[in-house]
């Protein structure tokens, strides 16, 4: 049986990464960092959403901004033409 996150990728999900910047509750003026990764689909990222509403929902430090990157890691191979070949014995 594969494994659940392998499973994803092959549905499209890609590596997302998080930076999110946040005030802290007793001193606002702070910012404080938090990574957060998963697997998610570009370019909506519905499970990154999920967990930013989770955040506003339930947690005290407000969000002051949030940085994404995201990698795809099972992609198509790229080929390229090879014009000669040498054997070294």
């Amino acid at each position: 049986m594969a494994s659940k996150d392998f499973i994803r990728q092959m549905e499209g999900y890609g590596l997302t990464t998080a930076q999110i910047l946040y005030r802290m509750p007793d001193h606002p003026t702070l910012l404080q960092t938090y990574i957060w990764q998963d697997y998610d689909l570009a370019p909506r990222f519905p499970v990154l959403i999920d967990f930013l509403e989770f955040w506003k929902r339930e947690l005290a430090g407000p969000l002051h901004s949030v940085t994404i990157t995201h990698a795809r890691l099972i992609r198509p191979a790229e080929f390229r033409a090879v014009s000669g070949e040498i054997n070294i014995h």
